[in-house]
């Protein structure tokens, strides 16, 4: 049986599904709505418990997963939603092993989702300009998957250049993407991957530009993703009146052979062809 234990961050949940965070402390109380309950009550108890407060309320008490952990935890920069997180560790194809570069550090969201992805035989290199996002970084990652021997992060201004060489994949989120470019066509191990997170279509532009420059990148592409959820109760099916809608456009690139990248003349490029022949 998994037991919540002290330290740990958990999550109480009432029936409306709304989430209330809090750090397991042996001593401390709880407290909501004039309602209280012990720490006491909820350390050794089973993962997915239900608890009573005070005055009878009732709630669920759980570990988050990783996207609850994510909405609800302190946060020094704005954090990328968690229906991002899985297309950036899908899309850029995160791997276990893989030697991944991140920029900004921000609050950690990002990072957390690369370390589960990457595994122990992986290594997350981080740089993050501001000393007090990375300070609120590093407690929200070893809050939640506790000490990370392969992370490795550093006070550093990525426009000011990349130490890492031979990376795997490389990944920004940052105002201007397009500025680290030149940085990321020495850093990547041809081959990799390149992705950039950014909330409006004139950094896209800038950056894909940037991308086309350099004349390493190709398969570059943008899109943006959209969640809608559904209202199920019995025959009353619909979409529910709010969705999380725009939040940012990825951008996604691979390194290549510089004559590709540059669109070197093909004899083949004249030919017709079948998409699916093999």
């Amino acid at each position: 049986m998994t037991v919540l234990q002290e330290g740990e961050r958990i999550h109480l949940v009432d029936r409306k599904n709304r989430q209330y965070a809090l750090t397991l402390k042996a001593g401390d109380v709880f407290q909501l709505s004039g309602e209280t309950i012990a720490h006491d009550l909820l350390i050794g108890k089973p993962d997915g418990m239900l608890v009573t407060l005070s005055r009878g309320r009732r709630l669920l008490a759980l570990r988050p997963t990783l996207s609850e952990y994510v909405l609800k935890m302190p946060r020094g920069a704005q954090v990328i939603y968690p229906k991002d997180l899985g297309v950036i560790v899908q899309w850029a194809d995160i791997y276990p092993g893989a030697r991944v570069f991140e920029a900004g550090t921000g609050s950690g969201a990002l990072t957390m989702a690369l370390l589960r992805a990457v595994g122990d035989r992986g290594h997350i290199f981080s740089y993050e300009a501001r000393e007090d996002f990375a300070q609120t970084a590093m407690k929200n990652i070893e809050r939640y998957l506790g000490p990370s021997r392969n992370l490795t992060v550093r006070q550093k201004d990525v426009y000011e250049g990349i130490e890492e060489r031979e990376l795997d994949r490389l990944i920004l989120d940052l105002p201007e993407p397009w500025r680290v470019v030149p940085h990321a066509s020495t850093a990547l191990r041809s081959g990799g991957i390149y992705l950039s997170y950014v909330p409006t279509i004139p950094q896209v532009m800038q950056t894909v530009e940037a991308l086309n420059r350099v004349a390493v990148f190709s398969m570059i592409q943008t899109f943006e993703t959209l969640l809608r959820t559904w209202n199920i109760e019995g025959r009353s099916v619909r979409p529910d009146h709010r969705m999380v809608a725009h939040s940012g456009f990825l951008t996604f690139a691979r390194k290549v052979d510089a004559g590709f990248a540059s669109g070197g003349t093909d004899l083949e490029d004249s030919a017709p062809h079948d998409e699916d022949e093999p």
